[in-house]
């Protein structure tokens, strides 16, 4: 049976959702880093993520997003209390599994992209809000693979993760964002739809506007997405008149 439509749809827009550069923000501090390190060491390390980060969000390709996988974990193995190595390999495998076409294989690296997760969950300092909007885009992935079969049980499972996110801090725009992809991409008689997506795309822009990462390695992915989706928006409004 054919995937429906909507799904594929989905499929571009969550591929796309990350290929974008980070904004620089303030200097992180050595906090997560081992105790013994030094300011200097500190001082390199977030270099190295920075560049790292940059990468992954400018990935084009399964070639790019396996390399950037690589370097998260040797950014790990270099600062093992620090949560970001863990999310960002985590939001790298699930574009990766995005990216693969069959369905034995997707699920596989949507397991390893859980298990990361669930590694940068349980670490000192966590973002719970940005760890479970990571958390509703891989199940996005899982009911991707078999939507027929999957998408009421992974449905819940995406709405409760964001709910989380929304409840840890109502101001991440990461969290509209992601709920409103996956209304958009949704069926009409499932409640989803343009429309129905609408209403948290403006919510996204308002909190992306309002926005500051605390850390120049701290998540800023979605601001690039968004403005694509409105202005898509604006081109229907215009071409309805």
């Amino acid at each position: 049976m054919k995937k429906p439509l909507f799904t594929l749809a989905l499929i571009a827009v969550s591929v796309a959702a990350v290929a974008q550069p980070a904004p620089a923000a303030a200097p992180a501090t050595a906090a997560t880093l081992p105790a013994a390190a030094s300011a200097s060491a500190a001082s390199a390390y977030v270099t190295m993520m920075a560049a790292a980060v940059k990468d992954m969000m400018n990935a084009t390709d399964k070639g790019q997003l396996q390399q950037s996988i690589a370097r998260m974990e040797r950014a790990a193995v270099v600062a093992p209390a620090d949560w970001l190595p863990r999310y960002y390999q985590a939001h790298a495998y699930v574009r990766l599994g995005f990216a693969t076409k069959e369905g034995d294989a997707q699920d596989k690296i949507f397991d390893q992209a859980q298990a990361v997760l669930d590694q940068a969950r349980k670490l000192p300092g966590a973002d719970l809000s940005e760890v479970s909007v990571v958390q509703a885009y891989l199940y996005q992935g899982r009911i991707m693979v078999s939507p027929m079969t999957r998408a009421i049980s992974y449905t819940g499972r995406v709405q409760e993760a964001l709910e989380t996110a929304e409840k840890v801090n109502p101001a991440n725009p990461r969290t509209y964002l992601v709920r409103g992809n996956d209304l958009k991409f949704r069926p009409k008689m499932f409640g989803g739809g343009d429309e129905a997506a609408r209403p948290f795309y403006l919510k996204a822009k308002a909190a992306f506007e309002a926005f500051h990462p605390v850390t120049a390695i701290s998540p800023t992915w979605g601001d690039r997405q968004l403005e694509g989706i409105l202005k898509t928006y604006e081109t229907t409004t215009t071409s309805a008149r």
